[in-house]
């Protein structure tokens, strides 16, 4: 992914089959270093409910710019791990496919309200039963107006995730205009990432 001009790149500490270690995610990160500084990537750990002590133990060895929590992370956790560590903290939301559209501005204000000064950036996801989010399913795009027009009003960025892939993500950030895109499977082959489904993706995103 060297000189692909991309914002984030995620390590999984989460479980999952994507799972890595901090020792190899502290590998990761020197290569990352060594990348032009104008455009170097910020390294984002993904974590599913951890504990503080969890976190301390990675950020000893790895040094996470971004810590992106997936699980059920009240504000009150969400504002100590950013008073911990001094990185920044992106919460993702992970909601029922179920949910219909009279429901989604109350959801929305339900759910967001309490993160607003505590978090740097909120991510749509589709729930997954065993894992919160990152299940790879798109949820329903027209869900995000309501939560965009919070992050708006609070100054606080939304990415999407959830079923994007290089065919999909342009028309999503053409309709919508999310501040960020998070992908996973969708720039896969076989469970392994593509650099061909990566780059595409990443160029289909710029060209948006």
């Amino acid at each position: 992914m060297i000189n692909l001009p991309i914002d984030y790149i995620g390590v999984v500490f989460a479980e999952s089959r994507r799972q890595i270690d901090a020792r190899k995610a502290a590998e990761l990160r020197a290569v990352l270093m060594d990348w032009n500084a104008s455009y170097r990537p910020k390294l984002t750990g993904v974590f599913v409910n951890p504990s503080i002590t969890e976190l301390e133990g990675v950020m000893e060895v790895a040094h996470l710019d971004v810590i992106q929590l997936h699980g059920q992370e009240s504000p009150e956790f969400c504002g100590l791990v950013k008073q911990r560590f001094g990185t920044e903290v992106f919460k993702a939301l992970s909601f029922p496919k179920d949910e219909t559209a009279a429901e989604v501005n109350d959801t929305a204000k339900k759910a967001l309200d309490p993160y607003q000064n505590v978090v740097d950036a909120i991510l749509l996801d589709t729930y997954d039963p065993l894992y919160g989010g990152g299940s790879g399913k798109t949820f329903a795009w027209d869900r995000i107006p309501a939560y965009a027009e919070w992050a708006i009003q609070h100054g606080i960025a939304l990415f999407v995730a959830g079923g994007l892939h290089p065919d999909n993500v342009e028309q999503l950030i053409q309709t919508y205009a999310p501040d960020g895109v998070d992908v996973s499977s969708g720039v896969e082959s076989d469970g392994v990432k593509d650099i061909a489904k990566i780059t595409a993706f990443v160029e289909r995103v710029k060209q948006a």
